[in-house]
C-alpha cells in the first residue's frame, strides 16, 4: 500500500484515511491490536527495539499499533509532528506538566478552565512546586502582567467551559514566544474540524478525546499534539515511564469517531446556534452565552480563527440553583450529564457540577452563576430539543 501523504488532501479525507498501515491480512477497517507484548525475531532485535535504536512496537503501554494510528492520524489533522494519547484528557493535560514543567517552574494559566483542570493545577502541581496564576481568558494584557522570569507555560481553553469566551491564539502566541513561554490550547469544543490552534501560533493542542472525538460518548481517551521534541520526546517520555496509557480498543472507536467527524461538527453547529437563537428570543432566558450570535463580544473573532461555531452553549435563568434545576429536571429527552460532544444532547448544571469543586469566588469571577445551564447539542432534530427545554422553561415564573 502507498504511503499516505496528508499534505496532498483534504482535511475531511486525512480525517479519513490518514495514519493507518494496513496489516498483512490486507484488512478494509483499521486493525485493534489487543496485546500487552510483541515478540522479537532475537535478542539482538529486542535489545535494539528497547535500546531505541530500530523503531517498532515494545509494550502496549507506550507502543501499540491501534493507538499509534490513531495518534499519526490526530497530528495530521492538527498540523503537528507528533502526538501523545493517554487515557484520559485530564491525563492529557497531566502528562503535559509532568513532561515540560519542573519545580520553580510558573504556569500562567486562563481563569475559565475545566474546573478539574483547577483542582489539578492547585491541588497536585502545586506539591511539585509549580506555582500558577489565573488570567482573564479574552485580556491579553493580564497575560502579558501575570508573566514572571520563571514562566514556563500558558494555558487555555478556547473557547471555554461553560461560557463560551474566546482568546485571540495569535496574539496570545506573539506574547507567549517574546518571553520564551510555550502556549498549550484546550481545543476540545471545537476539534480540528473547526480550528487548528498549531497554524494560529500555539505549541501545544490538548484534547479530551472523550468528547466530540468520540462523538458517542463510549469510552475514555485524551491525547497531545505538538512537535517531535516536546511532545514526541518529554510528553511521551513522561507516558512511557507513567503509564496514563489509552487502550487499543479505545483508540479504535476514536480512529472510528474521526472518520465523521468534519460531518458533525458541522451539524452541531447548526444545531447550536439554531437553539442560541430561540433561546434569545425565549421570555424566561436572562442571557445566552454562544460565540456563533452576533451580539457575542467575540463573534467576529470566533469567525475569523474557527469555521464554526461548535456545538456547546450555555443559558441564564433568572432565580438562581432552583429554576435552573427546575429546568433540567422537567426536559424528558435530554440527557442530564455532565459529558459533551455526543450525538445526545446533553444538559447539566455547571456550578454544582462541572465546576462544583472551584472556589465560589472564582466560579464567580468567571460567570458561572447558580441560574446557569449547559448544553451540549446533539444531532436529534433541533425541534425536538427546543420542545424538551420549552418544557422546563414553562415552568418558570
Amino acid at each position: 500500500m502507498q504511503e499516505f501523504d496528508p499534505s496532498q488532501y483534504a482535511p475531511e479525507t486525512v480525517a479519513i484515511r490518514a495514519g493507518y498501515r494496513r496489516s498483512p491480512e490486507n484488512e478494509h477497517s483499521e486493525a485493534i491490536f489487543p496485546t500487552s507484548s510483541f515478540v522479537f525475531a532475537n535478542a539482538a532485535e529486542a535489545a535494539a527495539r528497547f535500546g531505541g535504536e530500530s523503531p517498532g512496537n515494545i509494550y502496549s503501554r507506550f507502543t501499540n499499533p491501534t493507538v499509534r494510528a490513531f495518534e499519526q492520524r490526530l497530528a495530521a489533522m492538527e498540523g503537528g509532528a507528533a502526538c501523545v494519547a493517554t487515557a484520559s484528557g485530564m491525563a492529557a493535560i497531566l502528562a503535559t506538566m509532568m513532561g515540560l514543567l519542573r519545580s520553580g517552574d510558573h504556569v500562567v494559566c486562563s481563569r475559565s478552565v475545566f474546573g478539574t483542570t483547577t483542582v489539578l493545577l492547585n491541588n497536585y502541581m502545586a506539591r511539585f512546586g509549580v506555582d500558577v496564576s489565573y488570567v482573564p481568558l479574552s485580556d491579553l494584557s493580564a497575560w502579558e502582567e501575570a508573566t514572571q522570569p520563571n514562566t514556563r507555560l500558558y494555558f487555555c481553553e478556547t473557547p471555554s467551559n461553560p461560557m463560551g469566551e474566546l482568546v485571540d491564539i495569535r496574539a496570545l502566541s506573539g506574547i507567549a514566544h517574546a518571553r520564551d513561554v510555550l502556549l498549550a490550547v484546550d481545543n476540545c469544543f471545537c476539534t480540528p474540524a473547526l480550528q487548528r490552534p498549531l497554524d494560529l501560533g500555539a505549541d501545544l493542542v490538548i484534547h479530551s478525546a472523550t468528547k466530540f472525538l468520540d462523538g458517542q460518548g463510549r469510552c475514555l481517551g485524551g491525547a497531545v499534539v505538538g512537535d517531535a521534541e516536546r511532545v514526541g520526546k518529554d510528553v511521551y517520555g513522561f507516558l512511557r515511564s507513567a503509564g496514563p496509557t489509552l487502550s487499543p480498543f479505545n483508540a479504535w472507536i476514536f480512529l472510528k469517531g474521526l472518520e465523521t467527524l468534519h460531518l458533525r461538527m458541522r451539524e452541531h453547529s447548526v444545531n447550536a446556534l439554531a437553539l442560541a437563537r430561540w433561546l434569545r428570543e425565549h421570555p424566561k432566558v436572562t442571557a445566552v452565552h454562544y460565540p456563533g450570535l452576533e451580539e457575542h463580544p467575540q463573534h467576529m473573532l470566533a469567525g475569523a480563527q474557527q469555521t464554526g461555531y461548535g456545538g456547546v452553549l450555555s443559558f441564564e435563568v433568572a432565580g438562581g440553583r432552583a429554576a435552573a434545576w427546575s429546568v433540567i429536571d422537567a426536559t424528558r429527552m435530554l440527557s442530564i450529564t455532565a459529558n459533551l460532544g455526543d450525538a445526545k444532547s446533553t444538559i447539566t448544571h455547571p456550578a454544582t457540577t462541572t465546576h462544583g469543586r472551584v472556589a465560589p469566588e472564582q466560579r464567580e469571577a468567571q460567570g458561572i452563576t447558580e441560574g446557569l445551564v449547559r448544553i451540549a447539542v446533539g444531532l436529534e432534530a433541533i425541534a425536538d430539543v427546543q420542545g424538551d427545554l420549552a418544557r422546563g422553561l414553562g415552568r418558570l415564573t
